[in-house]
Parts: structure tokens; sequence; C-alpha cells
């Protein structure tokens, strides 16, 4: 079994070989190819990634020194990369001299920074020789994992960033600055806690490798399986209700994966061939199974790893920030579940009972502590406890409740009680599994991380932010639509290169001060990018989730990227209600809970309620069906009605009323004067 579909826990029998290859190799494109080691090496790459596991989980209890924290997180990643990413295909599960050369002088700048003390950070600005050898290679070192794990794109950015940092004072206004050579430049990003051990590191070290630890113990555990099959119960158990299942069992796995394509491989392993049962075509499945994981990367508690950099950015507690995701999160599948029911009308599909489907009450009986995983973080933090330490006892609570039941445990009963060789049987348990995956899992994004850790320094240095910001209000006349469609468009380019986390960092310290100096609030603004980055997921040329999609329901990979583009049509609008207008920006709760709690509630209920009108109506005419197969006129009624209820505004409240209210009367009139045609298949 491949090792990437193992730690999703997809079954052997699930998908057939060619289509686990396939799958595979596309999850290799978001997580890297990595070599699979036998022997003694294996056994020791495990400890050391148990026991970097430990150390993070420990740092969250105990007091780590910032500087010590951040820079022992990016050496020990890069020097894990170098071991286990090769530095080319050919060179795959052969650990080469040169990467045990790589990993030691990354080790090597560790222990030089850590010997210099206070001092070495207090001459940044004056950097003596060997601290610029020593920063210039960690910052080549970096740059060579940013390639082996996210691929030349990024690398190019990266790169481009640092020349401009170092050559900028050459480009015509208003471009221009006074320009650094390499000792200033390498002193900032390797002497300071503002390049490389920035922001971006501070959450990769902190927050994001705690989550994927908690996502590691949930999957492990058993919780993604469970997820699974309580939401084919709860939603039936019938092929007609195939559609609601995906989006529901997406929503409860995305919570905990936080990742676009592990939850659409995991879901669409098992709902696959139910899908093409109840009657979607190969691509529509696939573009089902893409839209649903989408959804995973917005959907509280976890959300997706830029996230956590929103609360850094802002200055917020985590708390924060799922609050503003929440009703975002809630219109996003609201417009996936009424494409689904109105694809269950359109294509008339069947309602066969599937077999061995055990009912949702015995599932949630059993696997009951699943849900209490899940939840566990918002309510340790609603107890007052931070982000950090919320997941640090939501992951202890996790591994203590896999207990209740035999086949859930972390460790196997037989260790516990003896009769298993105790150390043997604790390597070969799940605890260790989920330990060694929960920091492997977070290389790619470590390292992501790192070298926008680069970026965002030359950002900070050379004022990038503000030239880039009046250039864009200046192209959009000042205009506040006009500056958010631009920025949604400079998101949704970079979104096509690089990966979502990535994408959210460079935006936001580059795009945002645009939408800030218009008075959006800083909330909004970057909500606003997170959301964006997180769409252009399912665009090509990274479109990875409908690509494996794709795969797996054995269809054309851009036809299923269009039709997960259908799907999730009708919330790409939602962004934009809370940074044009004021009253939209209760959408994201008022941007905290102090905020909350003086908010005024009949706002908060009402625009969520136009907009949750707005989206039916928009699925309604994009899917040329409501009640029964629209005409056109009331398809372009709908589609308007739908564009002027996600707009803040009475005006476009009472228009959009107007035309979905005479939509919803026609198709009801014309429903009672008898039966209507019914469409042949899915097309």
């Amino acid at each position: 079994m491949s090792d990437s579909l193992q730690k999703m826990g997809v079954p052997e029998g699930d998908l057939d070989a060619e289509t686990r290859q396939r799958v595979e190799s596309l999850i290799k494109e978001e997580e890297g190819d990595t070599s699979s080691y036998r022997g003694g090496l294996a056994v020791v790459l495990t400890l050391v990634a148990v026991a970097m596991s430990l150390f993070h989980l420990y740092s969250a209890y105990a007091i780590v020194p910032a500087q010590i924290m951040r820079m022992t997180h990016v050496v020990m990643v890069l020097a894990f990369i170098f071991i286990t990413f090769p530095i080319a295909a050919r060179y795959k599960n052969r650990l080469m001299w040169w990467d045990i050369v790589f990993a030691g002088l990354a080790i090597a700048a560790l222990v030089y920074a850590i010997r210099g003390g206070d001092n070495f950070t207090d001459r940044n600005t004056f950097p003596l020789p060997m601290d610029v050898a020593f920063g210039g290679i960690l910052i080549l070192l970096i740059l060579e994992a940013v390639r082996r794990t996210n691929g030349l794109v990024l690398l190019s950015v990266t790169i481009a960033f640092l020349l401009y940092a170092l050559f900028g004072d050459s480009l015509p206004a208003p471009w221009t600055h006074k320009g650094y050579d390499l000792s200033r430049l390498v002193g900032f990003m390797y002497m300071t806690l503002e390049g490389i051990f920035g922001v971006a590191v501070d959450v990769s070290s902190s927050l994001i490798i705690l989550f994927t630890i908690f996502g590691a113990f949930l999957q492990f555990s058993g919780a993604g399986k469970f997820f699974i099959d309580f939401s084919f119960s709860a939603m039936g158990g019938k092929t007609s209700s195939v559609g609601r299942t995906v989006v529901l069992s997406s929503f409860l796995m995305g919570g905990p994966s936080g990742s676009g394509v592990a939850t659409t491989v995991t879901v669409g392993s098992v709902a696959h061939s139910m899908l093409t049962k109840a009657g979607y075509d190969r691509n529509a499945a696939g573009g089902l199974l893409a839209a649903g994981g989408l959804g995973a990367i917005i959907s509280p508690p976890v959300l997706g790893a830029a996230a956590f950099l929103i609360a850094e950015f802002l200055k917020i507690s985590y708390l924060d920030v799922l609050l503003m995701a929440t009703i975002p999160t809630f219109l996003f599948y609201l417009g996936l579940f009424v494409m689904v029911q109105i694809d269950a009308r359109k294509y008339n599909m069947s309602g066969q009972t599937l077999p061995g489907v055990e009912s949702a009450w015995e599932l949630a009986k059993k696997y009951w502590f699943h849900f209490f995983s899940l939840i566990s973080i918002v309510l340790f933090m609603l107890m007052g406890f931070s982000p950090i330490m919320s997941v640090f006892w939501a992951t202890v609570a996790s591994l203590l409740t896999s207990f209740l039941r035999r086949d859930s445990a972390m460790i196997p009963y037989e260790v516990l009680i003896g009769r298993a060789p105790f150390w043997k049987g604790l390597y070969q348990s799940r605890l260790t599994e989920a330990l060694s995956n929960g920091f492997t899992q977070v290389l790619s994004i470590a390292a992501t991380c790192a070298g926008a850790g680069l970026i965002v320094g030359v950002v900070v240095l050379t004022g990038l932010g503000l030239k880039f910001s009046a250039i864009v209000i200046e192209y959009a006349g000042g205009s506040l639509f006009l500056t958010a469609l631009f920025t949604a468009l400079i998101v949704w380019i970079v979104g096509l290169a690089v990966p979502v986390t990535a994408s959210y960092i460079i935006c936001a310290v580059v795009a945002a001060p645009a939408l800030i100096k218009l008075g959006v609030p800083e909330f909004a603004a970057h909500m606003f990018i997170f959301y964006y980055a997180v769409l252009s997921e399912v665009s090509p040329p990274t479109a990875l989730a409908p690509f494996a999609a794709a795969a797996i329901c054995k269809g054309n990979p851009y036809r299923t990227t269009f039709q997960s583009w259908k799907y999730v049509a009708p919330a790409i609008l939602v962004p934009f209600i809370f940074v044009l207008d004021p009253a939209g920006v209760a959408l994201l709760l008022m941007g905290s809970t102090k905020a909350l709690a003086k908010a005024n509630w009949v706002d908060i209920a009402w625009i969520t309620f136009t907009a949750s009108v707005g989206i039916v109506a928009l699925a309604g005419g994009l899917q040329n069906w409501f009640i029964l197969k629209t005409k056109l006129i009331e398809r372009w009624l709908l589609i308007g009605a739908g564009l002027a209820l996600t707009y803040p505004s009475a005006t476009t409240d009472i228009a959009g009323f107007i035309g979905f209210g005479l939509v919803l009367a026609s198709q009801l009139f014309r429903r009672s004067r008898g039966p209507h045609g019914q469409s042949p298949g899915m097309t």
C-alpha cells in the first residue's frame, strides 16, 4: 500500500491499483515525493520524527525561548527534508552523501546562532563575515528545501523577492527603494525574528504542527472512517442522498484534516462508486468530491494552515478566526448542499438503499467520543485556554478517549496489559504512527513558511507592501469595488502557482494594505484574501483536489475541475459581501468575540439571511433548475436576484427578493398545473 494513501486511512481495496497510483502521484505533487527507507534508517527516522512531535507538544506546555524554538523547528525540518526528499527522482529511496552534508550544514547554522547568544542578534545590522556565511548557507538551504517540497514556481517567486531586495534601487519609480547589500539582507533574515524566523515560522512551530499532530491522532484513532460512515447513515443510506452525504462527510472530515486533497481522496475512495450508482457522471462526481474537499480548508475547528497566520498577522486569538469563519463556512456548504439537492431533482436520482449501512444512532453510541475530539479544541478555548494549550489538551483527550474501544485504541490493549512485548508493541502502535506522521506531514508547510519568511522579510525591509497598494488603488481609480476585484484576481493568479499558505502570506503583505487604505477593516481584508487563496485550489495548474477526484472517478481532469467550479460558484461572491459595505462585516460576526458581545444580532441575522437566499437563487440559476427546470427568463431572474442579494444594500435586497419571489411563484404555479419533464441523465 502506498504510504500517502495509508496515512489518509484509505483501505487497500477501495481503489484499484491504477487509480491508487494516479492518486498517489497527485498527492506527491502537494506533499512532495518522499523516499521510503527500510531497516535501521527507517527506525531512526521514525524515532526522530516522534521525538520532534513530542518536543513540540512539550513546548506547548513548557516555556521555550522563541528564537531557540523557531530555529530548532526550521533546522530539524530542513534536515528531515534533505534526508527524506530526494534531490532528483532518480535518487529516490537512496540516502546520498550530499543530503547528509546539507542536513549537517543546517544543524551547524543552528548551533552557530544559539552559541552566539544575545550578541548574535544585537549585531544584525552589522554582521560579521561568519554571520553572513552561515546565514547565506541557511538561506540557500531553505531555497533548496522549498524546491524539493513545493517545486520551481514558489522557488522562483522567493528568489525574485530576494533579488528585488538586492537590486531594487536600480528599478524605476514607484518600485525603487534605497537598496540593501548582501550582509544587511542576510543579517535581517538570519539574525532577527523578522525574516526567516518571523511570523510564518512562529505559527508553523507553535500552532500548525500541533494541529497537524492533533489531526493525525484523530485519523489514526479511526475518527475519519467514523465521520464518513456516520454521514452515510445520517443522510438516509440511499443512493439519492449520496450527494448530501459527500457534503456532510467532507465537512466532518475537513474540520480535523484541514487539507482539501486529503479530504477529497478519503471521502472519494468510499463514495465514488455510490455517486455513479446515484446517476452522477464521472466528471460531475469528481467535481462534487473536490468541492467538498475544498471546504475543508475553510471549515472550523482546524481550517487550513493559513488560518493560523491570520491570527498572528492580526494579533487576535485563534478563536476569533474560528468565529469569523463560521458564517462563510455555513454559506459555502449551504451552496454546495443546495446544488446537490437540485441534482437529485434534476436528474431524478434513484433511491436504492445501500447494503450494510449501520444506523447513525448505533454508530454514535459506539464512537461518540470522536465528536468530542472534533469540538474539544473550541471547548477548551471557550474555557479560557490559549489556542496552543487548547490543541495540546485536545490531543491528550483524543489519546485518552481512543481507549474507550479496543478497535480505536492508540496502543493495543495487549501491550498495555503485558500480553505483548511493550517496546516493540509501542513502536508498532497507532500512537507512534500518529506522532511520526504529525511531524512528517508538516514538512512541506514548514518549508513553505520558511520561504515565506524570506518574502515577508523583503516586504518589511523595502516597504513593498505600501508601494504595491498605492499602485493598485491608482489603477482602480480609488474605487473599492475595483480594488477588491483586482485584489481577488491577484490572489487567484498567485494561487494558480503556489499553495494556499504561500498565496495567503504573499498577498496578505502585498495586497491587503490596498483594501485597508480604502476603509475595509483589517480582519475583513485578510479573510477576503484567505477565502480567495482557498478558491484558487480548484484552478489549474494547481487544481490538485479536482485532479485527484478525476483519478478516483476516472473522469477528465479539466472537465472535473470545471464541474468543481460549478459546485462552488454560488459561494464565490461571499467575500465581496464583507468588504464592499460596512453592513457586510456582520458575516464575520464583527471580527472578534469582544465585538460580537456588542453586536446587533438583528443585523447579523438579516445579512446572513439575505446572503443565504442569494446563494440559493444563484444555485438555481447556475443549475438551470429550481423546483422545476427553469425557463430562460426565470434563470436570469435567479442569477440577478442572487447577485443583488449578495450585495449588502437595502435597494439591492428589495430588488433581489422581488426577482426571487417572481421565480418562486412562477415555479410553484407551473408545478400545480401538472407533471413536468425530467432530464434523461447527467451531462
